[in-house]
């Protein structure tokens, strides 16, 4: 429920504060959006280029599809699985971010005099479409979290922009209003007031003044005969 607005000088003390802090606020926020739409920018090429490469990598293991029912007495897809995918954290725009930084695959234990010739490049070529693939995730979920805060600042942008500050600049015109319309009244009554005092004023002046009472007219008539 919105808050009822105030028609009085401490409101328009609160709505003037909370107007300077919007105005103060919104180029910091401007600045981290395109701060972050350039980031989600690049990552989103690298992300493209990762999936390419990925890509590519997938079709060059392709011509071994066929030859890995032959396992040789080695499992090649388990063997070429990442043990391990080793990620950083950074601050990319104010966003922390997981960073790729590389894989671990697990040892391979075979005999290369009892296992066929194409396994040591059939795993290579398998462990690179499996980095290359660990490398991608890591970069969607780079660019997934950088567009999430991205959009919660581009709402916040709009919400200052087309809402906040909009709203405090109204709400300071109507109570400016509503004060100016007080002070005018408020004058207004004064000269009234101060009309009805001058025309009470000027009706006393001119109201004629009492006869002389009887015993000062004796006291008058006497006052030569004491001299």
């Amino acid at each position: 429920m919105a808050r009822k607005l105030k028609l009085t000088r401490p409101e328009l003390k609160r709505q003037r504060e909370a107007l300077a802090r919007f105005e103060r606020y919104l180029p910091m926020l401007k600045l981290k959006q395109q701060q972050l739409q350039l980031t989600v920018r690049e990552v989103a090429a690298k992300r493209r280029a990762a999936d390419d490469a990925a890509r590519a990598a997938r079709r060059t293991f392709h011509a071994y599809r066929n030859v890995l029912a032959d396992r040789a007495g080695v499992h090649v897809e388990a063997v070429a699985r990442p043990q391990e995918i080793r990620t950083a954290t950074a601050n990319i725009a104010g966003v922390t971010v997981p960073v790729f930084e590389g894989v671990v695959f697990p040892q391979p234990r075979y005999s290369l005099f009892a296992t066929p010739a194409w396994v040591d490049r059939a795993l290579a070529d398998l462990r690179d479409v499996n980095r290359r693939q660990a490398e991608l995730d890591v970069l969607r979920q780079q660019y997934d979290r950088l567009h999430r805060e991205l959009t919660k600042i581009i709402q916040r942008v709009n919400l200052f922009e087309k809402v906040k500050i909009p709203t405090a600049r109204e709400n300071i015109r109507r109570i400016r209003i509503h004060l100016g319309d007080e002070m005018t009244a408020a004058v207004g009554r004064a000269k009234i007031a101060k009309g009805k005092i001058t025309e009470a004023d000027s009706a006393a002046d001119r109201r004629p003044s009492a006869p002389p009472t009887e015993a000062a007219t004796v006291a008058t008539e006497e006052e030569p005969a004491g001299s």
